[in-house]
């Protein structure tokens, strides 16, 4: 993973191969969450992350409402 310091802008190459890199670790089955805890940044910037790298978001997980009648 790309080491950058936290809360640093991530431009130009640092910032596809960090892209790179997340989407990789996401299409392998790692979680936003679990992305965002090991680079040291944000849910937020890792979702828009992968959504500019064109990665194929999950749905949400856990359990599911039923809808009431």
């Amino acid at each position: 993973m790309v080491e950058l310091k936290k809360g640093s802008r991530v431009t130009g190459g640092d910032r596809e191969n960090l892209s790179e890199q997340l989407k990789k670790k996401y299409e392998g089955g790692a979680s936003i969450r679990a992305l965002a805890q090991e680079s040291g940044r944000s849910y937020g910037f890792v979702h828009r992350i992968l959504s500019e790298a064109g990665a194929t978001l999950r749905g949400r997980g856990g359990a599911t409402r039923k809808k009431s009648s």
